[in-house]
């Protein structure tokens, strides 16, 4: 067992999915409009943070991640395992005085940019290889240790007069990695491999380190794993063959998800991410580079980012270099690249069942079967429903019963999303409490329920933005008010 580089082989093949690990591993860093001083800013991190032990009880996060698939290896494989996160670093901002001394501001001005605190992300990696072999019994370890440090950066004007420094501190972080592996029972030659990324820092808590602001730099940032075999290939998890289905229903993954990844028709990487994906995950072929903001789309957001005023994006790019790179993309990108992010089509089906919708033809409207009755049409001239005109909804009022209680606004519920309908996301809650903000009514007779998770740092936030969870009534139970 060894904990040094990858071969070549594996090395070719990892590099080939790291396009998409970066993708987790930036996902959220930094959101639209790229200001530190933007609300949307102001709770960082939101997937993989696993923070020492002891601050999981206050803040409801995780120190570990645990993940087991199916593999099939051949004899004498070795596996690789590349454990991937990011290390906070807080950067502070001063200020030259006229005697020669720094003094922390809040702010620095500069011709191109505003620079401003900030914590940025380094990328750190671990690197484990093992033979099948060393994976069975107890496994293999492999703990490591990343050390405080302080950097400083000069800052000059442009003129290349210094006028400041920006101050970049690190705090210690520790973790391990853990890899076994055991047989199945059965006539087949398969083995469950089960992985797990720690945070093992012994840091806890002081008197003035009672926000998450305190755990972060001590935490593993976007934590997911790169997994591959040398000779062999590992089982879908979303579609596995029938003899395995039972197995993979008995692989617990907490806090993450593996996935096939790599070239579509090999089977030999997968990763293991906070992100729930599906197998073979790809970039988008149109996507000009990344905007690390999965909430809207690549065409709107580089429209966006191109209209904000010089002031944003002078703060903008001084928030972060990534921030910087996505503004002077947006203000770059020529045309064409922006109409081949327009309508991009993904798949295409065609409909042949009878009675299936008639297609739209060239005039951009869908026409009714001949025969059809004039009132059977929707005309858009006259809206059918218009929630602001209906004084019998009100969703900060309303009130619906679930299990023979009322709730609304301010009730306490327990989430317990199914699998029929639910996004594969809101799995990750289940059990976990929320609060009722609102009860809503769509325009089908649907019921839906807006909540935020208890114990989230960010529900402020959340509220103040009106971005929320949604669940329907069969997806929670009541729970005793506060």
């Amino acid at each position: 067992m060894t904990s040094s580089a990858l071969t070549p082989a594996l090395e070719s093949r990892f590099a080939a999915a790291r396009g998409v690990a970066d993708a987790v591993l930036f996902e959220g860093y930094v959101l639209y409009p790229y200001r530190a001083s933007a609300a949307k800013n102001r709770l960082r991190w939101q997937f993989g943070v696993l923070v020492p032990p002891a601050w999981t009880a206050a803040a409801e996060e995780h120190d570990f991640q645990h993940t087991e698939c199916l593999m099939e290896p051949k004899a004498d494989a070795t596996l690789a395992a590349e454990a991937r996160f990011l290390h906070a670093q807080r950067r502070t901002v001063q200020r030259l005085r006229d005697d020669g001394t720094f003094e922390t501001v809040p702010e620095l001005h500069l011709t191109d940019r505003v620079l401003v605190p900030w914590d940025e992300g380094t990328e750190e990696r671990v690197e484990v290889l093992a033979t099948v072999a060393e994976l069975t019994g107890d496994g293999v370890v492999v703990p490591f240790t990343r050390p405080a440090r302080e950097e400083h950066e000069t800052v000059r004007d442009e003129d290349g007069r210094i006028v400041g420094r920006l101050v970049r501190r690190c705090e210690e972080i520790s973790g391990a990695v853990r890899l076994s592996a055991a047989e199945l029972d059965g006539p087949y030659r398969a083995m469950r491999l089960t992985a797990v990324v720690e945070n093992t820092s012994t840091w806890t808590p002081g008197a003035g380190d009672a926000d998450r602001e305190a755990a972060l730099p001590r935490s593993l940032v976007a934590a997911h794993l790169l997994l591959g075999l040398s000779a062999g290939s590992f089982l879908s998890m979303t579609d596995p063959p029938e003899w395995a289905r039972g197995a993979v229903t008995g692989c617990r993954n907490l806090h993450t998800w593996p996935v096939l990844a790599g070239e579509p028709g090999r089977a030999d990487l997968v990763l293991s991410s906070p992100i729930i994906l599906e197998d073979h995950p790809a970039i988008a072929p149109e996507s000009p580079g990344a905007l690390y903001d999965s909430t809207e789309i690549d065409e709107i957001l580089a429209l966006r980012t191109a209209a904000l005023t010089d002031q944003e994006k002078r703060e903008a790019r001084g928030t972060d270099d990534r921030a910087a790179a996505v503004i002077d993309l947006a203000d770059s990108m020529p045309p064409e690249v922006l109409e081949r992010l327009h309508g991009a089509v993904r798949a295409l089906r065609e409909v042949t069942e009878p009675g299936a919708p008639a297609a739209v033809p060239s005039d951009g409207f869908p026409h009714m079967p001949e025969g059809s009755d004039e009132y059977d049409l929707i005309r858009p001239d006259q809206p059918w429903w218009d929630p602001a005109a209906d004084a019998g909804v009100d969703p900060a009022r309303d009130r619906i019963l679930v299990d023979g209680r009322s709730v609304g606004a301010g009730s306490r519920v327990l989430l317990r999303p199914g699998l029929r309908r639910t996004d594969a996301q809101d799995l990750f809650l289940r059990g976990r409490g929320a609060l009722v903000e609102a009860v809503l009514h769509d325009v089908d007779g649907g019921v839906h329920l807006a909540v935020t998770v208890e114990g989230d740092p960010g529900a402020d936030i959340r509220r103040e933005q009106g971005r929320f969870l949604y669940f329907q009534p069969d997806e929670v139970a009541p729970l005793e008010d506060a």
